[in-house]
């Protein structure tokens, strides 16, 4: 089980040290696995534990707020996807005006060493960091020199001729390629949350839906798609899932995931569970009427066994 240490103590978090890596993590693809291996490696050969540094906001989600690229993962779905993985901590700094503003020796030696203990250090190609982004591998390998840490620079792992990233996925999925998010992540594109209670306007067009609010500034997915779900029974069911503002009955600001499941009754709500995307369907639309709403979705379900019968 890995262990979280949210922001720092008086004391070091490793008495004797550990083996960092830093970055955002978002949708833990296979560029990440790849880093994490090579961290877990590095582990077991200095006998240290290792440890992942998250910023919760991400830094531009500090700067840009609502402008900011969309999130493939929320923290908590992150966390439960690195818990899968060979890592023993993740550590979460809150990042704020403070963090922002120090210089990149200040980070090294405040927090790097004097809170972390840090005594290897793998960090990705591209890696920056500090004020106006100054920090970068040469200012950490020469500082890790005088203060006792190594650091190594990971290797961009790459799918053919393409450099895998969180903003390649994140395209992939805007243009409802997930086929191509797929081979990125490894896996299906997927979204977890808790089952909450809606207005029932589903259950009354005939098509029930386990709704899931989405608590993201943005989202990078979005229309109508076959999908699983998962975190029922140990069991996966097929479905129709809409990710959206739902133009046709409020039309609101707020992104959620509705998802109908073929031939299910069961009732789920607050249960915590995992939507998988498998195919997209069409783009989210807004109908004149209820019943033309009605008459969409029959298609969209069709749509979506055929793909799962086929």
């Amino acid at each position: 089980m890995i262990r979280l240490i949210r922001g720092f103590s008086h004391a070091p978090s490793f008495l004797n040290g550990c083996v960092l890596t830093i970055g955002n993590f978002d949708g833990v693809h296979l560029g990440h696995r790849a880093v994490i291996d090579r961290l877990a490696m590095r582990g077991n050969e200095l006998n240290l534990p290792t440890a992942i540094m998250l910023f919760e906001p991400q830094p531009l989600e500090y700067f840009l707020a609502n402008n900011a690229p969309s999130r493939l993962m929320r923290l908590r779905e992150k966390i439960l996807a690195l818990n899968e993985l060979p890592v023993d901590n993740v550590v979460i700094v809150r990042f704020n005006r403070t963090l922002a503003d120090y210089e990149p020796e200040q980070f090294i030696q405040k927090i790097l060493v004097s809170k972390l203990n840090v005594k290897h250090l793998v960090i990705g190609d591209d890696f920056h960091f500090g004020k106006a982004r100054r920090g970068n591998f040469n200012l950490l390998k020469e500082h890790g020199e005088s203060l006792g840490f190594s650091v190594e620079k990971s290797i961009t792992h790459r799918l053919v001729d393409l450099r895998i990233s969180s903003t390649l996925i994140r395209d992939a999925l805007n243009m409802g390629d997930l086929s191509q998010a797929r081979r990125l992540l490894g896996q299906d594109y997927s979204i977890c949350g808790r089952v909450a209670q809606g207005d029932k306007l589903g259950r009354t067009l005939g098509f029930p839906t386990a709704n899931i609010k989405m608590l993201r500034r943005n989202t990078p997915i979005q229309g109508v798609f076959a999908v699983t779900m998962t975190g029922i029974d140990n069991c996966e069911f097929q479905g129709v899932a809409n990710v959206g503002t739902r133009p046709t009955i409020d039309g609101n600001h707020k992104v959620i995931l509705e998802t109908h499941l073929f031939n299910f009754n069961q009732n789920i709500y607050g249960r915590y569970v995992s939507v998988q995307f498998k195919h997209k369907l069409r783009q989210e639309m807004r109908f004149n009427s209820l019943e033309q709403l009605q008459t969409q979705i029959c298609h969209d379900v069709a749509a979506a066994k055929e793909f799962f019968n086929d």
